[in-house]
């Protein structure tokens, strides 16, 4: 292993360095999923969303986990069981799951306790909703916990759903991909990126977009999978490939495609939706490994950019994971009052700035103490 491999194969564990500019990216995703879910609240459907494609946020998020991974743990297996693996997963991710949950909890005690359609809803099935979530057990459809009657995976956090297919990648990596070799996890690669051209280009997940796994209705449980599999073994391949190149700017750059990309409106129309799906091919396929590549072969060279990139990388996942229970009080609102934008603009900026300052509290007076504790009682022992 080379000199420069050794030192960027040792990214994200706890002694090891991190590379700010993928932080900086994920944030910059992040802050762009809250803009896609407060536009959601107008959306008839796919073809009229604004932050059209906020939701491949999350498969650029797959990829970057891919990579994470593989760069942080790689080399550890010699010296770490599987068990130890799994436990530094849920200590890294679990705390903020707790905390996304309790508040998914006061605001759907804020809302009614009823579901869309204004039903009341019993106690007891907040009950469940909330021991499934706290588990990460998905409810299915119309399940006594499934409390809001959209079929949400997760009903008092829907994001939580990424999660989900955020810990079977890792069981699948653990278990499975660390042992291929590299030849073979190009292999693997090549295959799931055939299943997930062929799941978007035969519209088998409706409106050729990847927007899928939120619930276990129809495609949606493969659809997650295959969405998930693919960007986060692209990641894994990355980490065991990467070889930096020489740019400058990378994180402006890479900030500004990121945005961009997550903005386009549908593409093709109602008459050849079609394109749409090949426009999502070629961001999950081509652009987004690119730009992971990118980010990590980029070097911060001015105090103030390496900060926004600190910032906007801790804020990143309580950000994605806190953010969504206070949309369904904006939605609520929204829709109970029958107001457009233009009627609730200070409303949904009050959402984004105050779920961007709830992130950070909790990162700091929760998250990092918490983890801290974790790791002290189940990690170094």
């Amino acid at each position: 292993m080379s000199e420069h491999k050794q030192a960027v194969s040792a990214a994200y564990s706890d002694s090891k360095p991190h590379y700010d500019i993928l932080d900086g990216l994920r944030g910059v995703a992040a802050l762009v999923v809250v803009w896609f879910h407060v536009f959601e609240a107008f959306a008839t459907s796919p073809l009229d969303q604004r932050v059209n494609h906020g939701y491949l946020a999350v498969d650029f998020f797959f990829i970057l986990s891919g990579f994470v991974v593989g760069y942080a743990y790689d080399d550890r297996w010699g010296k770490m069981t599987v068990g130890a693996f799994f436990r530094r997963r849920l200590v890294r991710l679990h705390p903020m799951v707790v905390a996304g949950l309790v508040l998914g909890v006061v605001t759907f005690l804020l809302q009614g306790c009823t579901r869309w359609d204004g039903t009341e809803v019993a106690l007891g099935a907040v009950l469940v909703a909330a021991l499934f979530n706290l588990f990460m057990l998905p409810v299915w459809p119309g399940a006594y916990g499934e409390v809001r009657g959209n079929g949400e995976m997760y009903p008092l956090n829907g994001p939580c759903w990424s999660l989900f297919f955020e810990y079977v990648g890792n069981i699948f990596y653990a278990l499975v991909v660390r042992r291929l070799s590299t030849k073979w996890l190009v292999t693997l690669v090549a295959v799931l990126g055939a299943v997930l051209v062929g799941f978007l280009m035969t519209n088998a997940s409706g409106y050729y977009n990847i927007g899928v796994g939120w619930t276990l209705a129809g495609n949606n449980l493969p659809g997650g999978l295959i969405r998930m599999a693919f960007p986060f073994t692209v990641g894994l391949l990355l980490s065991r490939v990467f070889r930096p190149v020489k740019v400058r700017g990378a994180f402006w750059l890479c900030s500004l495609v990121i945005i961009a990309l997550l903005n386009v409106p549908y593409v093709g129309g109602e008459e050849r939706m079609w394109l749409n799906g090949l426009y999502e091919t070629v961001c999950i396929v081509v652009i987004f490994p690119a730009l992971v590549w990118l980010g990590a072969s980029g070097r911060m060279t001015d105090s103030k950019s390496a900060a926004v990139c600190r910032f906007l990388g801790n804020i990143s996942y309580p950000l994605y994971i806190i953010h969504y229970p206070f949309m369904y009080l904006y939605f609520h609102y929204t829709w109970s009052n029958g107001l457009s934008f233009a009627d609730v603009w200070p409303v949904a900026l009050c959402v984004f700035i105050g779920s961007i300052l709830l992130a950070w509290v909790l990162l700091k007076v929760y998250d990092e103490p918490v983890r801290k504790w974790l790791a002290r009682r189940f990690l170094h022992r």
